[in-house]
């Protein structure tokens, strides 16, 4: 265990699972869609559900749709800066199977029309898994450089494409989940990358056959 998940991040807010996780679960999603969101319908689930207002978690997850940090000491009024962006939002309490407690389900739009749907949890200490996209099973934390690469059919080749695409950039694989609805039918894979992820790459791996959706998120320089 690290000392920084003992005494927790630098947060405002009441809770480090409710306010912080969930500041962060916003901003996952916003790099995940790869646009600036417009719109978003968030549904809590569990503990998020029963005391989320009371936490904060609500305009936590706003806050970090927005861009805006744990640490930042707006997550408060998050609801009327969306108002004056023009982001518009919706919050409602929904039962999602087999989640963690601290769960929500988000639907977003771009300001470029791309969508995404992620279930997302608030582990504590800041920490969040996100465990499903676009409908399918996942489980990454979001902490590393991620892509993910939504295929059309689980075929034989594709892994081998992107992997390849990834190598000829000089990017490190640090680790590979693979994911699919069914046998034959559409598949995702989740790759952890020790290396920043280049727009370029995405937009070729974009337009190879077979391949659905490719959507990333790199983490901030330090």
């Amino acid at each position: 265990m690290k000392l920084f998940d003992i005494i927790g991040p630098v947060m405002i807010g009441p809770s480090s699972s409710h306010t912080a996780g969930a500041v962060k679960i916003g901003l996952v999603a916003r790099k995940l869609l790869g646009e600036t969101p417009v719109k978003a319908n968030i549904k809590l689930h569990g503990s998020f559900a029963m005391t989320g207002t009371g936490h904060g978690t609500d305009r936590a997850i706003v806050a970090g749709l927005l861009g805006i940090r744990p640490d930042d000491e707006r997550i408060p009024d998050s609801f009327d800066i969306a108002h004056k962006e023009g982001f518009s939002f919706d919050i409602d309490t929904t039962h999602i199977p087999n989640a963690h407690p601290n769960s929500t389900l988000l639907t977003l739009e771009g300001d470029h029309g791309r969508k995404l749907e992620i279930v997302a949890s608030s582990l504590g200490g800041g920490r969040i898994l996100v465990s499903r996209i676009d409908g399918i099973t996942t489980n990454f934390s979001g902490d590393e450089n991620t892509l993910i690469v939504h295929t059309h059919y689980d075929r034989p080749g594709h892994v081998a494409l992107v992997t390849a695409a990834l190598a000829k950039q000089g990017i490190n694989i640090a680790t590979m989940q693979l994911y699919r609805r069914s046998k034959g039918g559409q598949a995702v894979m989740v790759i952890e990358c020790d290396d920043p992820i280049p727009p370029e790459l995405v937009e070729k791996l974009t337009r190879m056959e077979g391949i659905l959706k490719v959507t990333y998120l790199n983490q901030e320089k330090k």
